[in-house]
């Protein structure tokens, strides 16, 4: 029995895991008089919060490999920055459009009653008019590093990490090469950290589907089911019409790529959070090929810049609003709305229900009812699901993407999942400066006789 159990991969696990707290979500609903699967909530909080943990030591310890590790070539640093934003750009003005097509298509406001109270949209705009492109400036920088770690602003902890990396890059001699073998050994640790919080992964996934499953049940399904199809349908276009393109264009090895981010991909969607799938998505990237360089900087930044899913569910969400109060927006209110949430959107991915707060806001400001947001309260963390999980695979895919921009994606990298057995690791870096042997293994990998 004990070898039949080794033999399930992490990635099965996860899917037991699953559909174990479907059932339990399911089968003990709140208010049924007895258990409930809400009870399981402390196993998800616990997972989450060992993810959130080694968040910050994983992305600095890799910028500044990244940054510092290649010398004073600080122009490929802001080269590699300057063509990741313009992608962002691009890429998510076209979420915003396919959301604003679909739910003008679909319509699946229209029928919606109003009934729910204001207050929790209220106090979420109050949030959302604070957002303005000079908070988001002056939020972009830390006045503490500290501060920023303990409350996981990765934005923050990037623009430090960055201009540390460029810093170190500037020093001579043993103390550069004392911080480098520091952060090396870091960022090994820390993966190795990521492989054993994994092993709980199982658990804290089916705990978290079994709590959303218990609260919203199938009900709120049946009464809101449309806007949640469209959101769907749309995202589905928005990967086949948006990412699969860009995959073919940028040459990406879409089995390859499939294999690499499914399980990155299961975490997200189960557990509604970017951060809980980030330190497996970056390791994934680094296993078909992507440099480290590369990954520790996009992937973290894009958490911030290319929220595609996110995106498209705000310009889906503020229409359905609109069309459930009766308040029909013009083609030009609709594109001013659509420029708003393209400015908004940005940078704000550590607010609590961040999308809630951006699309409180919006409605605020254009007068539309915030009854709408306590509507869709009741299903956000079905639609968070699928939107968390398409953030997740675009900034998987903006890494390769990048890699392949700046002549430096090796499509001939073997998939080896980490938690499964190790691999060898030779990063481009300066000779004798932040190199680690080849004989060492990756950050992450996990040794053989500890593999699932």
């Amino acid at each position: 029995m004990l070898k039949l159990f080794r033999r399930v991969s992490l990635t099965q696990w996860i899917l037991i895991g699953m559909a174990t707290g479907v059932l339990l979500g399911f089968l003990f609903p709140v208010g049924n008089g007895g258990f409930e699967a809400t009870s399981l909530k402390p196993l998800s909080t616990i997972f989450l919060r060992m993810i959130k943990s080694i968040i910050v030591p994983i992305i600095f310890s890799t910028l500044v490999i990244g940054i510092a590790g290649h010398g004073d070539d600080m122009k490929r640093v802001g080269r590699l920055a300057l063509k990741s934003l313009i992608y962002f750009e691009l890429v998510t003005t076209v979420a915003l459009f396919i959301g604003l097509g679909a739910v003008n298509l679909v319509k699946p406001g229209v029928g919606v009653q109003l009934q729910a109270p204001a207050t929790t949209g209220a106090e979420l705009a109050a949030k959302g008019h604070d957002l303005t492109l000079g908070s988001f400036l002056e939020h972009l920088v830390p006045q503490s590093f500290a501060e920023a770690a303990v409350h996981n602003e990765v934005l923050q902890i990037v623009f430090w990490s960055v201009l540390f990396a460029v810093a170190l890059s500037q020093v001579r001699g043993r103390p550069k090469e004392l911080m480098i073998g520091f952060c090396e050994a870091l960022a090994e640790i820390m993966f190795k950290f990521t492989a054993i919080i994994m092993r709980f992964a199982p658990i804290g996934i089916g705990a978290a589907i079994g709590v959303t499953v218990s609260h919203s049940g199938l009900g709120v399904l049946v009464n809101l089911g449309k806007l949640i199809l469209t959101l769907y349908g749309a995202l589905v276009v928005f990967i086949l019409c948006v990412l699969l393109p860009i995959a073919l264009a940028a040459r990406v090895p879409i089995r390859k790529f499939l294999q690499a981010v499914r399980q990155p991909a299961l975490i997200a969607f189960s557990t509604t959070s970017s951060e809980a799938a980030l330190p497996r998505a970056m390791q994934a990237m680094e296993g078909i090929g992507v440099p480290r360089r590369i990954v520790a900087f996009v992937m973290p930044t894009g958490y911030s810049f290319n929220l595609d899913g996110t995106t498209l569910y705000l310009a889906l969400a503020s229409i359905f609003v609109a069309q459930a109060a009766g308040h029909p927006l013009t083609f030009w209110h609709q594109l001013t709305m659509m420029l708003t949430l393209m400015i908004t959107s940005k940078g704000v991915a550590a607010v609590p229900r961040a999308s809630l707060v951006i699309l409180s806001g919006t409605l605020a400001t254009f007068g539309l009812p915030l009854e709408g947001v306590a509507v869709i309260l009741g299903v956000d963390e079905l639609m968070d699901m699928a939107r968390t999980t398409v953030n997740l695979v675009g900034n998987c895919l903006a890494t390769v993407v990048m890699a392949r921009w700046e002549g430096e994606f090796d499509p001939n990298a073997p998939v080896i999942p980490p938690e499964e057995s190790p691999r060898q690791l030779g990063v481009e870096q300066e000779p004798g400066v932040g190199r680690i042997p080849d004989h060492r293994p990756i950050a992450g990998d996990m040794d053989p006789a500890s593999a699932d």
